[in-house]
């Protein structure tokens, strides 16, 4: 880790005077604080990626092997808007995705055979999309279901806990669901999905659900799992629930670099602006728009900054994106033209450190500082 260290440091001294200066101190006053090994981190500015870089290593070891820009990562909740909220932005365009469709009428077992049939059939995708659907928050499936058949019917008999629409709170089944009912409007997987109408035409190469195991080795690791799987976790998907889902879900499973996250912001942003072969100006309006009950800081699949954001002081109202549980981040201001990436494991070798949460707003701060 010394050498990694004096890398680091060498590379840091190099931009001391540099635009970047503060950007490089904050993250790695975190590498040597222990908020993580390592991370990858790019800025664009305007449509030019104007910082790419890395610092750290894969672990805390010696001999680790050193992070670099174009690193792929387990990006964990980003998925929820490089892959999901993405793919419904597309099919919406399409008029295949209307937001006030019930979920029970692309997925029936959501609301057949349970007592809470009438609070049920209420829940649309847009309810999905926003966080407000009245489903829970965390549910441990993997501890009793071993099939990905058996996870999906237990995240469909889940109780539905408040009126849709009238409470948010941030819920991983309910992006498991509204990717399967994405699914079946697209007629294909989730991957295959992301991959054709997203990843492939943003030339996003790097970017996939379940990594080939040759590339394994390449991912750094993001846990030393004791309590589920009983192995260090590497080019598998750390969360639990999607792993028992076969590593393909709405809530987690892609992993991703900072030269492709960062081609994704530029089209999100050039579809703000109305340039995007992808996203429309309409659409991309319609998703980055708050939505109920007051109170919440969602829009539909991505997240917008809220009183103390990890976007920091600078990101203006108008501005979204999304965290990862593994140690990620993407955000992106709509009025400024700016976007950030950050991507760290800082759950190795273990999810104790929530070191992250001030490492996030001081990264934001000091990225807006330099610009």
């Amino acid at each position: 880790m010394d050498a990694i260290k004096s890398e680091a440091n060498s590379r840091a001294e190099k931009t001391s005077a540099g635009q970047f200066a503060k950007v490089y101190k904050v993250l790695q006053d975190a590498i040597d604080s222990g908020a993580f090994p390592g991370c990858a981190f790019g800025v664009l500015a305007g449509a030019d990626v104007v910082l790419s870089d890395a610092l750290g290593g894969f672990t805390f070891e010696e001999d680790s092997q050193a992070v670099e820009a174009k690193t792929v990562f387990d990006v964990a909740s980003l998925t929820k808007v490089v892959a999901t909220t993405a793919l419904a932005m597309v099919l919406l365009q399409r008029a295949e995705l209307h937001l006030d469709m019930p979920v029970g009428e692309l997925l029936p077992g959501f609301v057949i055979g349970r007592t809470s049939s009438e609070l049920a059939r209420r829940v649309t995708m847009r309810h999905l999309l926003a966080h407000n659907s009245g489903l829970p928050g965390y549910v441990e499936f993997f501890r009793r279901e071993t099939t990905a058949s058996a996870l999906l019917r237990a995240c469909l008999a889940l109780p539905i806990e408040a009126t849709p629409g009238e409470r948010f709170e941030y819920s991983d089944p309910g992006f498991i669901l509204l990717g399967k009912a994405l699914e079946i409007l697209n007629r294909e997987s989730l991957s295959a999905a992301a991959r054709k109408e997203i990843f492939e035409p943003l030339g996003m190469s790097a970017t996939c659900y379940r990594p080939a195991r040759p590339r394994w080795s390449s991912i750094p690791p993001t846990e030393i799992d004791e309590a589920f799987r009983q192995r260090r976790i590497q080019g598998e998907v750390q969360d639990e629930n999607a792993w028992v889902l076969d590593g393909v879900a709405g809530h987690a499973g892609v992993f991703s670099n900072v030269p492709d996250l960062l081609k994704f912001t530029a089209d999100v942003l050039a579809g703000s602006k109305g340039k995007s072969e992808i996203f429309g100006r309409s659409t991309v309006e319609l998703f980055t728009e708050r939505q109920s009950p007051a109170g919440s800081s969602r829009a539909l699949g991505w997240d917008t900054p809220s009183t103390e954001s990890s976007a920091g002081r600078y990101f203006s109202q108008r501005s979204v994106g999304h965290l990862g549980f593994s140690g990620c981040s993407l955000w992106i201001d709509l009025d400024a033209s700016i976007a950030a990436v950050l991507l760290t494991n800082r759950t190795w070798p273990d999810r104790k450190s929530q070191a992250i949460r001030q490492v996030r707003p001081t990264f934001h701060n000091a990225i807006r500082e330099s610009l």
